[in-house]
């Protein structure tokens, strides 16, 4: 199935961490879609933010087991994106 490049890129992932990245070395993060190849990504980010995007590197998150009380349960997993930009171009996250 085919996915619309809105579809594909879930959310950004707003962390100090990820601002600081943005900063520093102009990389963005995304929590994307688990299907969704780097190529797809590109395209995606490329077509919403009409920026140009020079690389895309992706992880997938597993979950984390938590405890509350005697319950035992596991948090979702998610797949992320971390993208750069091209030198002159910047999205505006905030």
């Amino acid at each position: 199935m085919r996915l619309d490049h809105s579809q594909i890129i879930r959310r950004p992932l707003v962390t100090e961490r990820n601002m600081h990245r943005a900063e520093v070395r102009n990389q963005y993060t995304f929590e994307v879609v688990g299907t969704a190849n780097k190529v797809e990504i590109r395209k995606a980010i490329e077509s919403l933010f009409n920026v140009r995007v020079q690389s895309v590197n992706t992880t997938n998150v597993k979950g984390k087991v938590k405890r509350r009380g005697w319950h035992v349960y596991t948090t979702g997993k998610m797949k992320k994106a971390v993208v750069t930009l091209h030198p002159e171009d910047k999205i505006d996250l905030l």
